[in-house]
């Protein structure tokens, strides 16, 4: 039995919800819609879990922490403890402000690069997990403090593009889910260089 654990990075609450920093629970919850998977709260876990069994002796398991983006780690460090589940086998989709706003991009590797949700992931897991990146850059205006400008909503254009490019994140995500990170990375990250 192989199971995946793809979570969605993001704040709780309906003050939070069309902010830069809540990009990964946008995608993650469109991704779900699409599969009619259903959530359910786990408070054992602290936070909501939708199960897809794609084919028999497969699950995926799609997690949304309810704890606030710098404690992402220890819910997620929860469920992969009880479902003994590897650092390799949790994907983790979230906002990147190094990334141009409608681009990609797959990595396994690297820094938090200032992501207090990916710190906590690097606290609790230590590397080792697939990072799916959204781009929300660059930071405008420069001189925006990094809190400020992530917990800030999108403007109506920015909006606008992120729901243009919604069915590209899920498709990608999908990539990842089915066929792994490397391939994801060739495909998609080839293909947001240019």
């Amino acid at each position: 039995m192989s199971i995946l654990l793809v979570a969605g990075l993001g704040n709780p609450g309906r003050d939070y919800d069309k902010t830069r920093h809540n990009v990964g629970f946008v995608v993650v919850e469109a991704l779900t819609r699409q599969l009619g998977l259903a959530w359910q709260t786990q408070r054992s876990f602290e936070a909501q879990v939708a199960r897809w069994d794609p084919v028999p002796g497969r699950t995926v398991l799609f997690a949304k922490p309810l704890t606030y983006m710098n404690e992402s780690g220890r819910a997620l460090q929860a469920m992969t403890g009880f479902y003994k589940i590897p650092a390799t086998s949790v994907i983790a989709v979230y906002d990147d402000l190094t990334i141009d706003l409608g681009l990609v991009k797959v990595t396994v590797t690297g820094s938090a690069g200032g992501h207090n949700g990916v710190a906590s992931l690097i606290e609790h897991f230590g590397g080792g997990f697939i990072r799916y990146r959204i781009g929300i850059g660059p930071k405008d205006p420069p001189q925006i403090d990094l809190k400020d400008f992530v917990l800030g909503q999108f403007t109506s254009d920015q909006q606008s593009l992120i729901e243009t490019n919604l069915e590209r994140y899920m498709s990608g995500l999908r990539l990842v889910i089915e066929h792994g990170a490397d391939r994801a990375m060739n495909q998609l990250n080839r293909r947001d260089s240019q």
